[in-house]
């Protein structure tokens, strides 16, 4: 058994409300798996060399829990739209162009690139309704050692004749063809992926249901993100009392697995209380939610009442991979929010946040996003000092300015369930 022993200040979650914040301590962990943290070196690992990373700050691996990999070849196209008609007049067109795999690899693999440079080491991940280059997306980001969730889309109704499924039976067959074709990954998941409510027929809905409970794979999909697309529901689903009820009604709402649910910015009581009996995750998407004018989630309400939850960089809605911008975004939304809609909401603060897109979103993917002993090892070393004013800065300062300041050029390694993926030259 290999064990490695790290030095340096480390900064990661007990709960949301509160960090660890250990100053020149010690990380050992093994194969992958932490061990935990330590102030002083136990005696069964002394004489095991020791990794000093001097002043550096070392984090858990930052969680993405909603990215649309096709569209970071259009982010920050369409700023100024809402949702409805962004997807039609940019993000469709530019899905389209998936089934050509040469163009697939050129715009994927920038994406890919820019992940692995970031501090991100797990996401939840769209492709398109594409089968070929979502595989390739998976063996992208599969050789980038990104672990996580990637779906094929699924769309058969309400989307354009060059973006849509020919028949539910068809889209069900090439799904489980993909699905079979996905053995050969061994850090990336395939996730079941109706693209949300309005684009897919309830014979499709229900399919991936049977899919999801033979093969007990997660599902991701949208909710209650903007009023016209919760209206655009209730007209299709007079039935449903809400939206989150039209996918529990279809088998899709966690009864039948784990569930992500991208925004949930206008979710009713009913709604937010059944995505709390079925454990469903909320993905916060900050940065997307003001772009397309959305609105802002009532992040306090779900962790009050004890909603699984999570950030998204909802690329392209959100213009940025950055899961440290997703983090300051979250706290100032809420800030507008507490301001201009429910002062009984108090704003975030820099400790939930940090929540948020590490011990938070990390559930999802299993034991993740914390030092905490068992634990898988996934850590990002940070060299602040570019960021460093003339006095001395505590630790939980020096973490607020990372968040708010930090760029990629200040990581220097990049560690996911303990294998290195990523070092920046230095010089």
């Amino acid at each position: 058994m290999s064990t490695v022993v790290w030095k340096g200040n480390f900064i990661y979650s007990k709960d949301a409300a509160h960090l660890n914040l250990v100053e020149q301590g010690y990380l050992v962990w093994e194969n992958g798996i932490s061990r935990g943290i330590f102030t002083e070196l136990p005696g069964e690992y002394q004489g095991i060399d020791v990794r000093d990373f001097g002043d550096c700050i070392i984090v858990p691996g930052l969680c993405d829990l909603h990215a649309h990999a096709p569209q970071y070849a259009m982010r920050a196209n369409g700023m100024d739209m809402e949702l409805l008609d962004w997807l039609n007049t940019y993000t469709f067109p530019v899905e389209s162009r998936y089934d050509d795999l040469e163009y697939a690899k050129a715009a994927y693999g920038q994406y890919v690139e820019a992940l692995k440079e970031s501090a991100t080491t797990r996401a939840c991940i769209f492709g398109t309704i594409h089968r070929e280059g979502t595989l390739l997306l998976m063996e992208l980001l599969e050789e980038a050692g990104i672990r996580g969730f990637v779906g094929k889309v699924n769309m058969d109704r309400n989307s354009p004749d060059y973006l849509r499924e020919k028949s539910a039976q068809e889209a069900l067959m090439d799904t489980r063809a993909w699905l079979d074709a996905c053995g050969r990954f061994s850090r990336v998941t395939p996730i079941l992926t109706p693209r949300f409510v309005p684009s897919c027929t309830d014979e499709l809905m229900r399919g991936l249901s049977k899919i999801q409970e033979e093969t007990g794979l997660p599902v991701q999909s949208h909710l209650s993100e903007n009023f016209g697309e919760i209206a655009w529901v209730k007209e299709l689903c007079p039935e449903s009392e809400n939206y989150g009820d039209a996918y529990d009604k279809l088998g899709l709402f966690g009864s039948k697995g784990k569930a992500v649910m991208a925004h949930c910015v206008h979710s009713s009581p009913a709604e937010r209380s059944l995505m709390k009996e079925r454990g469903v995750f909320v993905a916060h998407c900050p940065q997307s939610n003001m772009n397309l004018s959305s609105g802002v989630a009532p992040v306090r309400t779900y962790l009050e009442e004890g909603v699984s939850m999570g950030l998204g960089s909802d690329m392209a809605g959100g213009f940025s991979v950055s899961i440290f911008r997703a983090m300051s975004d979250a706290v100032q939304a809420s800030k507008l929010r507490w301001r201009l809609l429910d002062e009984g909401l108090k704003p975030l603060s820099v400790e939930e946040a940090f929540y948020l897109g590490t011990l938070g979103g990390g559930a999802f993917f299993g034991k993740v996003g914390s030092f905490e002993a068992g634990f898988e090892l996934d850590a990002v070393v940070i060299d602040d000092s570019r960021l460093l004013p003339p006095h001395t800065l505590s630790l939980r300062e020096r973490l607020e300015r990372i968040i708010y300041l930090s760029e990629d050029r200040d990581i220097l390694e990049k560690y996911v369930a303990g294998e290195k993926i990523f070092e920046r030259a230095v010089g």
